[in-house]
Protein backbone atom coordinates (compact mmCIF):
# COMPACT_ATOMS: atom_id res chain seq x y z
CA UNK A 1 0.00 0.00 0.00
CA UNK A 2 0.89 3.84 -0.57
CA UNK A 3 1.27 6.89 1.45
CA UNK A 4 -1.06 9.95 -0.25
CA UNK A 5 0.65 13.53 -0.07
CA UNK A 6 -0.84 16.96 -1.40
CA UNK A 7 0.92 20.12 -1.36
CA UNK A 8 -1.07 22.91 -2.09
CA UNK A 9 -4.16 21.27 -4.22
CA UNK A 10 -6.93 23.44 -5.61
CA UNK A 11 -9.54 22.99 -7.72
CA UNK A 12 -11.61 25.76 -9.51
CA UNK A 13 -14.47 26.22 -11.84
CA UNK A 14 -13.66 28.92 -14.24
CA UNK A 15 -14.56 31.67 -11.93
CA UNK A 16 -15.49 29.70 -9.16
CA UNK A 17 -12.67 28.76 -6.40
CA UNK A 18 -14.03 24.91 -4.94
CA UNK A 19 -10.93 24.37 -2.87
CA UNK A 20 -7.48 26.08 -2.32
CA UNK A 21 -3.61 25.41 -0.36
CA UNK A 22 -4.93 21.83 0.73
CA UNK A 23 -2.00 20.29 2.85
CA UNK A 24 -2.55 17.01 3.70
CA UNK A 25 -0.34 13.70 4.51
CA UNK A 26 -1.87 10.31 4.93
CA UNK A 27 0.16 7.68 6.11
CA UNK A 28 0.22 3.62 4.79
CA UNK A 29 -2.27 2.04 6.75
CA UNK A 30 -4.19 5.16 7.40
CA UNK A 31 -8.21 5.23 7.38
CA UNK A 32 -8.95 9.08 7.13
CA UNK A 33 -12.49 10.21 6.64
CA UNK A 34 -13.30 13.69 4.82
CA UNK A 35 -16.37 15.16 6.51
CA UNK A 36 -17.98 18.43 5.96
CA UNK A 37 -21.19 20.68 5.13
CA UNK A 38 -22.80 20.12 1.60
CA UNK A 39 -20.94 21.40 -0.84
CA UNK A 40 -17.83 21.89 0.79
CA UNK A 41 -15.56 20.26 -1.75
CA UNK A 42 -15.06 16.37 0.07
CA UNK A 43 -16.25 14.72 -2.97
CA UNK A 44 -14.45 16.73 -5.16
CA UNK A 45 -11.20 16.46 -3.36
CA UNK A 46 -11.26 12.49 -3.56
CA UNK A 47 -12.37 12.39 -7.24
CA UNK A 48 -9.18 14.40 -7.79
CA UNK A 49 -7.10 12.19 -6.11
CA UNK A 50 -9.17 9.22 -8.09
CA UNK A 51 -8.13 11.62 -11.28
CA UNK A 52 -11.33 11.78 -12.33
CA UNK A 53 -11.27 15.62 -11.41
CA UNK A 54 -7.95 18.02 -12.90
CA UNK A 55 -6.25 19.59 -10.40
CA UNK A 56 -6.79 23.07 -10.83
CA UNK A 57 -2.89 24.04 -8.88
CA UNK A 58 -0.94 21.66 -6.47
CA UNK A 59 0.73 18.77 -6.29
CA UNK A 60 -0.89 15.15 -5.39
CA UNK A 61 1.52 12.03 -4.61
CA UNK A 62 0.43 9.02 -4.63
CA UNK A 63 3.37 5.98 -3.46
CA UNK A 64 5.69 9.42 -3.49
CA UNK A 65 5.33 9.65 -6.95
CA UNK A 66 3.44 12.74 -8.95
CA UNK A 67 0.57 11.87 -10.40
CA UNK A 68 -1.07 14.70 -11.62
CA UNK A 69 -1.00 14.09 -15.02
CA UNK A 70 -1.48 10.34 -14.52
CA UNK A 71 -4.82 8.76 -15.76
CA UNK A 72 -6.98 7.08 -13.41
CA UNK A 73 -6.43 3.60 -14.47
CA UNK A 74 -2.76 4.28 -13.80
CA UNK A 75 -2.43 5.55 -10.47
CA UNK A 76 -2.74 2.50 -8.53
CA UNK A 77 -6.11 3.59 -6.72
CA UNK A 78 -9.87 1.73 -6.57
CA UNK A 79 -13.20 3.60 -5.77
CA UNK A 80 -16.26 2.24 -4.24
CA UNK A 81 -19.17 4.73 -5.24
CA UNK A 82 -22.50 5.18 -3.28
CA UNK A 83 -24.14 4.00 -6.41
CA UNK A 84 -22.23 0.53 -6.57
CA UNK A 85 -22.24 0.48 -10.05
CA UNK A 86 -22.72 -3.36 -11.02
CA UNK A 87 -23.28 -4.24 -14.28
CA UNK A 88 -26.61 -6.01 -13.98
CA UNK A 89 -26.09 -9.02 -15.92
CA UNK A 90 -22.90 -10.41 -14.69
CA UNK A 91 -23.00 -12.47 -11.37
CA UNK A 92 -21.19 -11.63 -8.38
CA UNK A 93 -18.27 -13.25 -9.65
CA UNK A 94 -17.84 -11.48 -13.10
CA UNK A 95 -18.46 -8.58 -11.61
CA UNK A 96 -15.76 -8.57 -9.19
CA UNK A 97 -13.67 -10.69 -11.60
CA UNK A 98 -14.04 -8.12 -15.01
CA UNK A 99 -11.36 -5.24 -13.69
CA UNK A 100 -8.83 -8.12 -13.58
CA UNK A 101 -9.84 -9.88 -17.29
CA UNK A 102 -9.29 -6.32 -18.75
CA UNK A 103 -5.72 -6.51 -17.34
CA UNK A 104 -5.23 -9.48 -18.53
CA UNK A 105 -4.40 -11.64 -15.77
CA UNK A 106 -4.71 -15.13 -15.78
CA UNK A 107 -7.33 -17.45 -15.17
CA UNK A 108 -6.05 -18.80 -11.85
CA UNK A 109 -5.14 -15.50 -10.91
CA UNK A 110 -8.64 -14.03 -11.23
CA UNK A 111 -10.05 -16.99 -9.27
CA UNK A 112 -7.94 -16.57 -6.13
CA UNK A 113 -8.25 -13.38 -6.19
CA UNK A 114 -12.29 -13.56 -6.52
CA UNK A 115 -12.65 -16.35 -3.93
CA UNK A 116 -9.90 -14.17 -1.87
CA UNK A 117 -12.24 -11.26 -1.43
CA UNK A 118 -15.26 -13.06 -1.43
CA UNK A 119 -14.54 -15.03 1.66
CA UNK A 120 -13.09 -11.75 3.13
CA UNK A 121 -16.40 -10.57 2.86
CA UNK A 122 -18.83 -13.10 3.39
CA UNK A 123 -19.54 -13.31 -0.63
CA UNK A 124 -18.41 -16.94 -1.19
CA UNK A 125 -22.19 -17.98 -1.38
CA UNK A 126 -23.56 -15.51 -3.37
CA UNK A 127 -20.93 -15.78 -6.19
CA UNK A 128 -23.46 -17.10 -9.09
CA UNK A 129 -26.26 -14.68 -8.14
CA UNK A 130 -26.73 -11.75 -10.32
CA UNK A 131 -26.93 -7.85 -8.77
CA UNK A 132 -30.91 -7.94 -8.57
CA UNK A 133 -31.11 -11.12 -6.62
CA UNK A 134 -28.82 -9.33 -3.51
CA UNK A 135 -30.00 -6.90 -0.96
CA UNK A 136 -28.56 -3.39 -0.81
CA UNK A 137 -25.85 -4.23 1.69
CA UNK A 138 -24.71 -7.44 -0.35
CA UNK A 139 -24.07 -5.22 -3.63
CA UNK A 140 -22.28 -2.61 -1.76
CA UNK A 141 -20.03 -5.19 -0.46
CA UNK A 142 -19.98 -6.78 -4.12
CA UNK A 143 -18.72 -3.11 -4.72
CA UNK A 144 -16.13 -3.52 -2.21
CA UNK A 145 -14.95 -7.01 -3.22
CA UNK A 146 -14.36 -5.82 -7.28
CA UNK A 147 -11.66 -3.09 -5.52
CA UNK A 148 -10.44 -5.37 -3.47
CA UNK A 149 -9.56 -7.91 -6.20
CA UNK A 150 -7.52 -5.01 -7.90
CA UNK A 151 -5.12 -5.12 -4.68
CA UNK A 152 -4.99 -0.81 -5.11
CA UNK A 153 -2.48 0.92 -3.50
CA UNK A 154 -5.32 3.31 -2.29
CA UNK A 155 -8.61 2.64 -1.43
CA UNK A 156 -11.52 5.31 -2.02
CA UNK A 157 -14.91 5.68 -0.45
CA UNK A 158 -17.36 7.94 -1.86
CA UNK A 159 -20.37 7.93 0.68
CA UNK A 160 -20.23 4.36 -0.23
CA UNK A 161 -23.37 3.90 2.87
CA UNK A 162 -25.81 6.45 2.06
CA UNK A 163 -27.82 4.42 -0.23
CA UNK A 164 -28.60 1.60 2.67
CA UNK A 165 -31.17 2.00 5.63
CA UNK A 166 -30.57 2.58 8.72
CA UNK A 167 -30.19 -1.03 9.76
CA UNK A 168 -28.10 -2.31 6.53
CA UNK A 169 -25.64 1.46 6.98
CA UNK A 170 -24.92 0.12 10.48
CA UNK A 171 -24.16 -3.43 9.46
CA UNK A 172 -22.34 -2.63 6.40
CA UNK A 173 -20.17 0.04 8.60
CA UNK A 174 -19.18 -2.76 11.01
CA UNK A 175 -18.17 -4.96 8.35
CA UNK A 176 -16.18 -2.26 7.00
CA UNK A 177 -14.37 -1.94 9.84
CA UNK A 178 -13.74 -5.41 10.43
CA UNK A 179 -12.35 -5.21 6.68
CA UNK A 180 -10.30 -2.57 7.65
CA UNK A 181 -9.07 -4.56 10.82
CA UNK A 182 -8.07 -7.39 8.14
CA UNK A 183 -6.03 -5.36 5.96
CA UNK A 184 -3.99 -3.22 8.36
CA UNK A 185 -1.29 -2.18 5.82
CA UNK A 186 -4.59 -0.68 3.46
CA UNK A 187 -4.54 3.21 2.98
CA UNK A 188 -8.22 4.33 2.42
CA UNK A 189 -9.78 7.46 2.13
CA UNK A 190 -13.47 7.90 2.97
CA UNK A 191 -15.98 10.44 2.22
CA UNK A 192 -19.38 10.77 4.47
CA UNK A 193 -21.86 12.90 5.84
CA UNK A 194 -22.05 10.84 8.55
CA UNK A 195 -21.08 11.19 11.66
CA UNK A 196 -21.14 8.52 12.97
CA UNK A 197 -19.26 6.57 10.39
CA UNK A 198 -16.60 9.12 11.01
CA UNK A 199 -15.96 8.94 14.86
CA UNK A 200 -16.10 5.05 14.30
CA UNK A 201 -14.07 4.00 11.07
CA UNK A 202 -11.63 6.85 11.14
CA UNK A 203 -8.14 6.82 12.18
CA UNK A 204 -8.19 10.57 11.49
CA UNK A 205 -11.03 12.76 10.31
CA UNK A 206 -10.70 15.74 7.55
CA UNK A 207 -13.05 18.77 8.33
CA UNK A 208 -13.82 20.99 5.22
CA UNK A 209 -15.13 23.94 5.54
CA UNK A 210 -15.10 27.21 3.61
CA UNK A 211 -12.86 25.71 0.36
CA UNK A 212 -9.94 24.51 2.83
CA UNK A 213 -9.07 22.30 5.94
CA UNK A 214 -10.53 23.43 9.00
CA UNK A 215 -8.84 20.74 11.24
CA UNK A 216 -7.05 17.45 11.07
CA UNK A 217 -7.26 15.12 13.82
CA UNK A 218 -8.33 12.17 15.62
CA UNK A 219 -11.74 11.91 16.24
CA UNK A 220 -11.87 12.30 19.95
CA UNK A 221 -9.35 15.08 19.28
CA UNK A 222 -11.63 16.86 17.63
CA UNK A 223 -14.45 15.98 19.92
CA UNK A 224 -12.54 16.91 22.49
CA UNK A 225 -10.35 20.00 21.47
CA UNK A 226 -11.79 21.58 18.73
CA UNK A 227 -9.99 24.54 17.44
CA UNK A 228 -12.50 26.80 16.14
CA UNK A 229 -16.79 26.88 16.90
CA UNK A 230 -17.16 25.83 13.53
CA UNK A 231 -15.42 22.74 14.37
CA UNK A 232 -16.96 22.40 17.83
CA UNK A 233 -20.44 22.69 16.02
CA UNK A 234 -20.15 20.09 13.61
CA UNK A 235 -18.28 17.74 15.57
CA UNK A 236 -20.93 16.09 17.70
CA UNK A 237 -24.77 15.56 17.78
CA UNK A 238 -26.73 17.52 18.46
CA UNK A 239 -23.77 20.43 18.01
CA UNK A 240 -22.29 22.30 20.83
CA UNK A 241 -24.41 24.85 22.76
CA UNK A 242 -22.44 28.68 22.57
CA UNK A 243 -22.90 31.11 24.95
CA UNK A 244 -21.89 34.81 24.60
CA UNK A 245 -19.92 35.69 28.02
CA UNK A 246 -17.22 37.60 29.46
CA UNK A 247 -14.31 37.20 30.92
CA UNK A 248 -13.95 38.17 34.39
CA UNK A 249 -11.00 36.39 36.50
CA UNK A 250 -7.59 34.80 34.33
CA UNK A 251 -4.84 32.24 35.14
CA UNK A 252 -4.98 28.57 35.36
CA UNK A 253 -8.87 28.55 35.33
CA UNK A 254 -11.38 30.97 33.36
CA UNK A 255 -13.72 32.09 34.98
CA UNK A 256 -16.28 34.00 33.15
CA UNK A 257 -19.41 36.13 33.40
CA UNK A 258 -22.69 34.79 30.99
CA UNK A 259 -25.18 37.36 29.79
CA UNK A 260 -27.82 35.92 32.03
CA UNK A 261 -25.49 37.06 35.18
CA UNK A 262 -25.01 33.45 35.86
CA UNK A 263 -20.90 32.50 36.23
CA UNK A 264 -18.82 29.66 35.14
CA UNK A 265 -15.55 28.54 35.63
CA UNK A 266 -13.81 26.77 32.97
CA UNK A 267 -10.45 24.41 32.93
CA UNK A 268 -8.94 27.01 30.01
CA UNK A 269 -5.88 29.37 30.96
CA UNK A 270 -5.96 32.66 30.27
CA UNK A 271 -3.38 35.90 30.64
CA UNK A 272 -4.10 38.99 32.62
CA UNK A 273 -4.80 40.91 29.55
CA UNK A 274 -7.83 38.51 28.93
CA UNK A 275 -10.03 40.25 31.61
CA UNK A 276 -13.55 41.64 30.06
CA UNK A 277 -12.56 39.95 26.43
CA UNK A 278 -16.02 38.97 24.88
CA UNK A 279 -16.05 35.23 24.32
CA UNK A 280 -18.20 32.22 23.41
CA UNK A 281 -18.46 29.85 25.88
CA UNK A 282 -19.10 26.23 24.68
CA UNK A 283 -21.02 23.38 26.13
CA UNK A 284 -22.31 19.90 24.66
CA UNK A 285 -25.52 18.76 25.38
CA UNK A 286 -24.18 15.78 27.10
CA UNK A 287 -21.99 17.22 29.49
CA UNK A 288 -24.77 18.81 30.85
CA UNK A 289 -26.72 17.71 33.71
CA UNK A 290 -29.53 18.86 36.17
CA UNK A 291 -28.11 21.30 38.65
CA UNK A 292 -29.62 22.34 42.57
CA UNK A 293 -29.02 26.22 42.79
CA UNK A 294 -28.63 28.72 40.12
CA UNK A 295 -26.55 26.34 37.66
CA UNK A 296 -24.79 27.49 34.75
CA UNK A 297 -27.86 27.92 32.24
CA UNK A 298 -31.82 28.36 33.86
CA UNK A 299 -34.43 27.98 31.85
CA UNK A 300 -38.02 26.51 30.76
CA UNK A 301 -37.94 23.31 29.06
CA UNK A 302 -40.16 23.53 26.21
CA UNK A 303 -39.73 20.13 24.49
CA UNK A 304 -38.40 16.69 25.39
CA UNK A 305 -37.10 13.84 22.49
CA UNK A 306 -37.53 10.86 24.41
CA UNK A 307 -34.51 8.44 22.66
CA UNK A 308 -35.13 5.95 24.84
CA UNK A 309 -31.71 5.42 26.68
CA UNK A 310 -31.23 9.12 26.60
CA UNK A 311 -33.49 12.58 26.63
CA UNK A 312 -32.99 15.83 25.02
CA UNK A 313 -34.10 18.70 26.56
CA UNK A 314 -34.47 21.75 24.64
CA UNK A 315 -34.23 24.69 27.39
CA UNK A 316 -35.19 28.06 26.73
CA UNK A 317 -33.52 30.70 28.39
CA UNK A 318 -35.54 34.21 29.54
CA UNK A 319 -34.04 36.44 26.57
CA UNK A 320 -31.54 34.20 25.57
CA UNK A 321 -30.89 31.34 22.82
CA UNK A 322 -32.40 27.71 23.56
CA UNK A 323 -29.84 25.47 25.03
CA UNK A 324 -29.99 21.90 24.11
CA UNK A 325 -28.94 19.18 26.92
CA UNK A 326 -28.47 15.49 26.66
CA UNK A 327 -29.71 13.37 29.80
CA UNK A 328 -29.17 9.61 30.39
CA UNK A 329 -32.62 7.84 30.70
CA UNK A 330 -36.26 9.18 30.07
CA UNK A 331 -37.28 12.70 31.77
CA UNK A 332 -40.44 13.68 29.37
CA UNK A 333 -41.82 14.85 32.92
CA UNK A 334 -39.88 17.90 32.90
CA UNK A 335 -41.66 19.10 29.70
CA UNK A 336 -42.80 22.24 30.95
CA UNK A 337 -40.54 22.65 34.19
CA UNK A 338 -38.01 25.17 34.87
CA UNK A 339 -34.65 23.60 34.79
CA UNK A 340 -31.25 24.60 36.12
CA UNK A 341 -28.19 23.03 34.23
CA UNK A 342 -24.41 22.67 35.10
CA UNK A 343 -21.35 21.27 33.65
CA UNK A 344 -18.20 20.27 34.89
CA UNK A 345 -15.18 22.80 34.09
CA UNK A 346 -13.17 20.43 32.61
CA UNK A 347 -16.24 19.97 30.18
CA UNK A 348 -16.00 23.70 29.00
CA UNK A 349 -14.51 25.58 26.40
CA UNK A 350 -13.78 29.10 25.05
CA UNK A 351 -14.10 30.42 21.97
CA UNK A 352 -12.61 34.23 21.06
CA UNK A 353 -13.14 35.33 16.97
CA UNK A 354 -14.09 31.82 16.61
CA UNK A 355 -11.49 30.68 17.77
CA UNK A 356 -10.27 28.20 21.01
CA UNK A 357 -8.21 29.83 23.43
CA UNK A 358 -6.52 26.57 24.10
CA UNK A 359 -4.63 26.83 20.76
CA UNK A 360 -3.36 30.35 21.07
Amino acid sequence: MAEVKLTGVAKAYGDTQVLSDIDLEIATGELVVFVGPSGCGKSTLLRMIAGLEQITAGRLEIDRQVVNDIPPAQRGIAMVFQSYALYPHMTVRDNMAFALKIAGRSRAQIDAAVERAAKTLQLDRLLDRLPKQLSGGQRQRVAIGRAIVRDPKVYLFDEPLSNLDAALRVATRIEIAQLKESMPDSTMIYVTHDQVEAMTLASRIVVLAGGGIAQVGAPLDLYQRPRTEFVAQFIGSPAMNLLPAEVVETGARTRVRLASGAEAVAAIPTRDGDRGMAVNLGVRPEDMDLAEGAGLVSGRVALTEALGELTVLHVAQSGGAEVLAKLPGVHSELRGQTVSLGAAPERLHLFHDGRSLLYR
